[in-house]
């Protein structure tokens, strides 16, 4: 049995990235970034990867990457997801990342681990690991045809996509159509990719590239969601110990105490079921069930700590200027993202050979 309890080197990276993303990464600079046209916070992506080498950390030592493996990557997300931070970490250095890892695509690795090069794996946002994808025409060497849902499109230096000859093609993102989609979670944008004639380098197969990249995606968001869980639930303990009501801490009235209490149970356990899937991802071991069952446990327990923040911070956090409405849209947005629970439960049944009646 594997121990889930954070290494005192996890800890370490752990402090190092909150102080830098409370120094980088306050509440209202996102909340200026999302009404902005560039929502993405560029500089801190290159403190995160220039500065400390984060991009590269699922990349062996031998491809200039840190050589770690996915408990720390999940250590990054849940303190990326606690600042609901704009940067491309889970879909370049994880999702992309791992496609490029099935291909063994060196040079395009070692650009990916510096952090210079940002990928994004063109598979729309909410594909389970098991699901099917689109995939684009390949035709007399060219790439054609319209993808939707592409998370962090906007900032991709280079797209990894699928073409229906079955191979994997990196594309310059230059030569793509980006278009941004109206989306939910102003911190993580989509946007449509269509391309009219491109030309792609082949990495090789898409179907295990994209099933491995897919199923690491899924796994390490529940970091994320915990991540986000965990700062809804403090700040509004936070806030309800300081408001008043009747001369008294809101606090202190027993229904609170139920429903934060019982928010807490839920956080706590979605901890634990996101450390399962980075450790199973980590060792390789029991992986998809980790995942599946890690997916389906947090995310609705990020939507329900979201959706308490907003409801128990009252007025405040209706507001534009608060930050719960952040953190709604991300766990809700999540939601969706590598699967919706529901299709994950139905992947767990058959893995575990439990089918409904």
């Amino acid at each position: 049995m594997s121990d889930l309890l954070y290494s005192e080197e996890e800890d370490a990276l752990r402090a190092a990235v909150r102080d830098l993303l409370t120094d980088h990464c306050d509440a209202p600079g996102v909340i200026a970034r999302t009404e902005s046209d560039t929502p993405h916070h560029l500089a801190l992506w290159k403190a995160l990867t220039g500065g400390m080498g984060l991009a590269g950390l699922l990349v062996p030592e031998e491809l200039d990457g840190q050589g770690a493996t996915h408990r720390e990557a999940a250590v990054v997300l849940e303190e990326l997801g606690r600042a609901v931070a704009p940067v491309p970490y889970l879909t370049s250095a994880v999702v992309a990342t791992e496609a490029l890892l099935a291909c063994g695509a060196d040079d395009l690795l070692r650009a990916l681990a510096a952090g210079t090069t940002i990928g994004a794996l063109a598979v729309s946002l909410n594909v389970a690991p098991n699901a099917a994808y689109k995939a684009v025409r390949h035709e007399d060497g060219l790439l054609h045809g319209e993808l939707t849902g592409i998370a962090d499109a906007a900032v991709a230096d280079v797209l990894l996509v699928p073409a229906d000859d079955g191979g994997l093609y990196a594309v310059d993102a230059g030569a793509a159509t980006v278009t941004p989609q109206t989306s939910l979670d102003l911190t993580r944008p989509l946007a449509t990719v269509t391309l009219d004639g491109a030309e792609g380098l082949l990495l090789g197969d898409a179907e295990p590239a994209v099933r491995r990249a897919l199923r690491a995606g899924a796994g390490l968001l529940a970091s994320e969601q915990f991540g986000v869980a965990e700062w809804t639930l403090t700040e509004t303990v936070r806030y309800l110990k300081e408001r008043k009501q009747f001369n008294r801490p809101v606090g202190g009235f027993q229904a609170l105490k139920h429903r934060l209490a019982q928010l807490w149970l839920e956080v706590v356990n979605a901890r634990a079921a996101a450390r399962n899937a980075a450790d199973a991802l980590a060792r390789g071991e029991d992986v998809d069930v980790a995942v599946t069952v890690a997916q389906a446990y947090a995310a609705p327990v990020a939507v329900h700590a979201a959706e308490e923040a907003v409801q128990l911070h009252a007025g405040i956090g209706m507001t534009w200027e608060h930050p719960a409405h952040l953190y709604l849209k991300r766990a809700k947005a999540d939601s969706i993202a590598y699967g919706t629970p529901g299709a994950h439960r139905e992947a767990l049944a058959a893995l575990v050979d439990l089918q409904a009646p």
